[in-house]
């Protein structure tokens, strides 16, 4: 299945967190809904990117979003993962991979030459009224969770990805540098002109007395 778009409403699913809770995306309606997909429980990438989610939860929280990881992992696995590096949301056992399959994640990987079946790591920013207002469709886990909290902070156009779209914040913030950066520039050139206009002559030497005529 193809990735969803921008402004296209989100495939609906309803998958067991880890501890047994059913969880149904339309029923998040009104709330902005963080659904990120990853490879695997426990795993080096997959451990730092969930931490980032923990650690800036509670600003996820203030700007109105729910965060919601998938992976094919099971109930259990999800249980023994979110236990051990407290993590405080649900993380959805898509054993079946259909969740996967209708937001356009699996598919075929390589990695060191070798060809498999796995899950890309993908985040979809899904809004108030259930349709996707962003997607990361090759997440760089670095970095990640604080392009998430700009675009919900609207600091980024939905359907921009941030690796190549400076966000309005920042494009404001870098306008009185850039200002006084030109300014300096046209100074540094005009420079030398105006010291051509108001360089004094250099005085001119006396000129040498003559020899009086030598008496014949």
């Amino acid at each position: 299945m193809p990735i969803p778009q921008t402004g296209h409403p989100a495939p609906d699913f309803q998958l067991q967190d880890q501890n047994g809770n059913d969880v149904k995306l339309s029923r998040l309606r009104g709330k902005n809904v963080v659904l990120y997909f990853y490879p695997k429980d426990d795993t080096p990438g997959c451990t730092q990117e969930a931490c980032d989610f923990r650690d800036e939860h509670s600003a996820l929280q203030a700007a109105g979003a729910v965060v919601l990881g998938v992976s094919p992992d099971d109930t259990k696995s999800h249980q023994k993962f979110a236990t051990k590096f407290s993590l405080p949301f649900p993380l959805l056992a898509d054993t079946a991979r259909q969740v996967c399959d209708a937001y356009g994640v699996w598919g075929e990987k390589s990695l060191y030459g070798r060809k498999f079946l796995g899950v890309t790591r993908a985040t979809f920013l899904i809004d108030t009224e259930g349709k996707v207002a962003r997607v990361w469709p090759k997440v760089k886990v670095k970095g990640h969770v604080q392009e998430i909290l700009q675009s919900l902070e609207g600091g980024a156009p939905a359907g921009q990805d941030t690796d190549t779209e400076t966000p309005e914040p920042a494009r404001k913030k870098a306008a009185p540098a850039v200002k006084a950066a030109a300014k300096k520039v046209v100074a540094k050139k005009a420079a030398p002109a105006g010291k051509a206009v108001t360089k004094k002559a250099a005085p001119k030497k006396p000129a040498a007395p003559k020899k009086p005529a030598a008496r014949r």
